[in-house]
Formats: structure tokens, C-alpha cells, sequence
């Protein structure tokens, strides 16, 4: 081996990851510097849990022979029962955290220890050598359930990884095992902001705008839409019912809205705000018209499936406003939110609401109307005139007919 070869792959492996180059091109790039320095491995695992709503973490991979193989894989809950819980408690990782050992090595072509389903896959692949380490976090700097890197190595060597080699590996894997838990922290950090703030409102927290009382003044199409009979439900369904209800609901909306070009700023309950912006306002609202008939449609399947089940259904209730808004940074020194305030805000809620009276499950504001590209207004018709609570002036409200 060389040992200034291996050395540069430290050096390389930390000004990547200060870089913040991605956790799968960090690990090819650390392979492929081990193969120049003399150290052959074959294939290369490394695993780091994160904090996620779906996945429980991320999987990368490496191997020399560019068998094809996906670089990263999500898995889920490992948790409880089901494959994925199976599968890990048969892992050499699970042994290894198990047993508090930090580091498990087998010479595949002689067996002396726990032996897992594993190596057979190996040994019919060639495989004579398996290194698997775990990097442990401090307990005040885990995240959720991100506790550690896992990481194994193989090679394919006649009679498996020398003791230097092993060594050198022992010696270069934490400085790995740090670039990917700092590029899964920046994973973390924006599936976070994203999540619980929305897509753009998230990236810009993400840039920097954090300042308190700072925002823009915009033109958006706001989105305000509600469940109908939410109470009922809540009052009549078994408590345990209730949240998947909402889920099942919630994920119908966001989705649509997202798909759309829009971004949902808060959830109130049952309540979703949105809004959509473009370079010209008839965009907008036909991005939330686009929305709008995804949403229907999503509800449609969703509720065929529930009733099916035995399970409470409903229909969602829209309002569909255009008007000018601050957006940014409004709250308390120690409690930020970064969502839409003004009198329009107001008003699209009270439009939402007013569906019941109307018996309309979608309504519009007549300044949505106007603002609408031309071809879309021949599905809107005028439902009358309505006094909004809160709101100085009656105005005209439009549902939305399709052919």
C-alpha cells in the first residue's frame, strides 16, 4: 500500500465533505482512492439512519465491478414487525450494536464466527474478506434515531485483506463516516424546514431569511380548504381513527397542490393554506384550478378506498382568492412563522367557510375570476352576491362547473 496515497484520500474525503459533495459521490470517490493506494476493496456499504416522516434512513453502495446496482436506497421502519425489521435483526450491524462491539471482521473462505445469510451472497460472488464498523455518536448528538455510521467493506483479494489493510481502514473510515453524517445533517436540515414550513417558504429560511419582520410584499392565488363535517367525525369516530383520517385527507390536498406548482404554508386542524405565484397572475389561478381537479380526483379514489374499509369519508370545501400579501417572518423573538398575512388572507378563509351556506364545494372571488385566463372563466358561474364575516364589502362568489 501507499501510505501518501492513502493519506490524500483523508485529506480528500474532508474537503469533500466540507464541500458538501453528496453522501453517494463520497463514497465512490473514497473507494475509488483506496484502489489507488493498494487497498482493494470490492464493495462498500455505508448506512446512517436521518430524520424523516416516511423513511427511517439511507443506504449507499459501491462496487467495483459496476454491477448496476441503485447508489442509494431509502429503507423504512426497522422498528416492530414486518421484512425490513427482519432483515435488519438478521444484519451483521444489528449483531454488532447488539453485542457494543465497534468493529466485526470474517474471512469468508474460514468460517470462525456468527455466520449471517450474508456471506453466502458474498462467497458466491468471490468475496473473501468482510469488514463491518460502526461510528458512534455522542448521545447529546444523535438525531432521532441517527446514532452512528454503518459501514462494511469486502475484498476479493487471495486470502482476504492483510492486517495493514484492515488497519488503514480502521484508520480512514471515521473521517468518511464524518463527511456523510454532515451531509445527512444538510438531508435533515432541509427535509425539516421543507416539511413543516413548505417547499419554497423552507428554502428561503434556508438562505437566510430568518430576520425577524422581514418580508415580501406579493401577488399570490391563496388557497384555503377545509373538510366538511370534520367535527362530526372527530365527535362520532373511534379516537384512533381520527388522525389517519386526517392524514389520509391531508396527503390528497398537499399532494395536488404540490403537484401543481403551489405551497401549502400551514396546516390549521383540518384547514390547508396554500398559495401559487407566477410571472403572470391567469398562471397562478390556473395552477390552482390544476390543484383543485387533482384534489377532487385524489379524494374520489381516496374515499372509494375508505368506504370499502368501513371508514368515514368526506369532501374537501375550497375557497380560491387572488390578492396582495406579505410574506415572511412574523411572530416573537423565541417563535418565528414564516407564512402570508393581510387582508386577503382573511378574505380566502371566509370564502372557504362560506361553501356550507352556498352548498358549493368550490368558491371563487370574483377578483380570481377576473384575473383568470379567459378560456378558463367559461366553467365559472356566479352564485350571488355574499356579506363575508369580517369582511367590509359584500362581493360576488363563482363556483366552477364542468362539462
Amino acid at each position: 500500500m501507499d501510505e501518501g496515497r492513502l493519506e490524500e484520500v483523508r485529506a480528500w474525503v474532508i474537503k469533500a465533505g466540507l464541500y458538501g459533495t453528496s453522501e453517494p459521490d463520497l463514497l465512490r470517490g473514497f473507494c475509488k482512492g483506496l484502489h489507488k493506494a493498494g487497498l482493494p476493496v470490492a464493495r462498500a456499504l455505508v448506512i446512517i439512519d436521518t430524520l424523516h416522516p416516511v423513511h427511517e434512513g439511507r443506504v449507499f453502495r459501491w462496487r467495483s465491478d459496476n454491477a448496476g446496482e441503485s447508489e442509494t436506497v431509502e429503507y423504512g421502519r426497522t422498528s416492530g414487525g414486518g421484512e425490513a425489521a427482519e432483515s435488519w435483526r438478521r444484519s451483521p450491524f444489528y449483531h454488532l450494536l447488539q453485542s457494543g462491539a465497534s468493529l466485526l471482521r470474517r474471512r469468508l473462505s474460514e468460517p470462525d464466527g456468527p455466520e449471517f445469510a450474508l456471506f453466502d451472497e458474498l462467497r458466491s460472488e468471490g468475496q473473501t474478506d468482510y469488514l463491518a464498523v460502526i461510528q458512534r455518536f455522542a448521545e447529546d448528538s444523535t438525531i432521532g434515531e441517527m446514532d452512528c455510521v454503518y459501514s462494511s467493506w469486502t475484498t476479493a483479494q487471495e486470502g482476504g485483506f492483510t492486517d495493514a489493510q484492515i488497519e488503514a481502514l480502521q484508520r480512514l473510515v471515521p473521517s468518511l463516516s464524518l463527511a456523510v453524517k454532515s451531509a445527512s445533517l444538510s438531508r435533515i436540515l432541509e427535509t425539516l424546514v421543507e416539511t413543516y414550513l413548505g417547499r419554497d417558504a423552507g428554502r428561503r429560511v434556508l438562505q437566510g431569511r430568518i430576520q425577524r419582520g422581514v418580508a415580501d410584499r406579493i401577488e399570490a392565488v391563496l388557497w384555503f380548504s377545509d373538510l366538511r363535517g370534520f367535527t362530526r367525525v372527530t365527535d362520532t369516530a373511534p379516537p384512533g381513527e381520527v388522525i389517519p383520517f386526517l392524514n389520509d385527507y391531508a396527503d390528497a390536498v398537499i399532494s395536488a397542490v404540490h403537484e401543481a406548482g403551489g405551497d401549502v404554508l400551514k396546516l390549521v386542524g383540518d384547514g390547508t393554506l396554500a398559495i401559487f405565484t407566477a410571472e403572470e397572475p391567469r398562471d397562478a389561478c390556473r395552477c390552482a384550478l390544476k390543484a383543485e381537479s387533482l384534489a377532487r380526483e385524489r379524494i374520489r379514489e381516496l374515499n372509494a378506498r375508505r368506504e370499502a374499509e368501513g371508514l368515514p369519508v368526506t369532501q374537501a370545501y375550497l375557497g380560491l382568492h387572488i390578492g396582495e400579501v406579505f410574506y415572511g417572518n412574523i411572530g416573537s423573538q423565541e417563535r418565528l412563522d414564516f407564512t402570508v398575512v393581510g387582508p386577503a388572507v382573511n378574505e380566502v378563509s371566509r370564502i372557504g367557510q362560506m361553501c356550507r351556506s352556498a352548498e358549493r364545494d368550490v368558491l371563487m372571488s370574483s377578483a380570481f375570476v377576473e384575473a383568470a385566463h379567459a378560456e378558463d372563466r367559461s366553467e365559472f358561474v356566479s352564485v350571488g352576491r355574499y356579506a363575508l364575516r369580517g369582511v367590509g364589502r359584500s362581493q360576488e362568489l363563482f363556483t366552477r362547473e364542468r362539462p
